[in-house]
């Protein structure tokens, strides 16, 4: 698995849109499975020599050369609550993009690739004590799999702050957009965190969702309701357990009293491909995380006058 992934990425990227993904999986210390979604792997390595500032973070196992730049390693197993992995040998390093950056996770050991289905995708119950740093829950083969939120485990490692520039602001006040409705739908909270934060800067109200399926339960809960409680936009995740938001984006369009909502995809995922599938479902517009001003600009221009 020393080759880069992405090669045969094709090999995926029909599953998309159709709320399924392919998964990466892999170990931190014992028989749980955990996974990652492959679109987020750049390459697998073994565990190379690390380099170690006493300043580094107590997440951050070292930094090393990947072709050409340093990039920071986090000890996922350490993130997860498993012995550390910074010193063992036989580690593999997970080497990563998304949120516009590159990094490294450190891992037990790497399994295979899985396409899992979506709709069998949950939020952990609180009783299984993965806390944050797990968004969702399904089955394979009969055992537990979990999928790890590696933005929070980086937020928590490199917080972003939600800053809006000036020039934002004002724009959002001559455009009067004080208390038009915003769905937000994100499976992390991290991510639901700095959009309702940064939406609060504009005087935007936000209604929240934690999946596809809720989000579209909110959607036509609201739109039955009085004018002033309906949502003027949907700024809504991709990836997402239950219903992904790709699969959310054809619902609304399919939906006669919902066709007229505008929908903005929001992910950590980044690329060309994204771009093509966004036209495919008829979202309105496509952003990376994590950029306030760029977001911001991009909800003024879709929120209707």
């Amino acid at each position: 698995m020393a080759r880069p992934l992405l090669d045969t990425v094709e090999t995926f990227t029909r599953l998309a849109g159709h709320n399924r993904v392919a998964m990466l999986l892999f170990r931190l210390g014992d028989r749980q499975a955990f996974g990652i979604n492959v679109f987020k792997v750049r390459e697998v390595l073994r565990r190379p020599r690390l380099e170690r500032m006493p300043s580094m973070h107590e997440l951050v196992a070292g930094s090393f050369d990947y072709r050409g730049s340093t990039i920071p390693v986090i000890d996922l197993a350490a993130a997860m609550g498993y012995p550390p992995l910074a010193a063992v040998d036989t580690a593999h390093l997970i080497v990563t993009e998304f949120n516009r950056s590159v990094q490294g996770f450190l891992v037990s050991d790497v399994d295979r690739i899985v396409h899992v289905d979506g709709a069998q995708m949950a939020a952990p119950p609180h009783a299984l004590g993965y806390g944050a740093r797990v968004n969702s829950v399904t089955r394979l083969d009969g055992d537990l799999l979990a999928i790890v939120d590696v933005e929070q485990v980086l937020a928590s490692v490199d917080p972003q702050a939600v800053e809006l520039s000036d020039r934002v602001q004002q724009a959002a006040q001559v455009q009067h957009v004080a208390n038009r409705r915003v769905l937000v739908v994100d499976d992390s909270l991290v991510a639901r965190t700095q959009l309702v934060d940064l939406f609060r800067k504009m005087d935007l109200e936000c209604v929240v969702a934690k999946d596809g399926s809720e989000g579209l339960d909110v959607l036509r809960t609201l739109t039955m309701g009085p004018a002033a409680d309906r949502i003027a936009l949907v700024v809504s995740d991709i990836e997402m357990p239950s219903m992904d938001g790709y699969a959310l984006t054809r619902a609304i369009r399919e939906d006669a009293q919902l066709r007229h909502v505008k929908v903005l995809l929001h992910s950590s995922l980044s690329g060309v491909f994204n771009e093509a599938m966004v036209a495919r479902v008829g979202a309105d517009r496509f952003i990376a995380k994590f950029q306030p001003d760029v977001l911001a600009t991009a909800v003024l221009e879709l929120l209707p006058a």
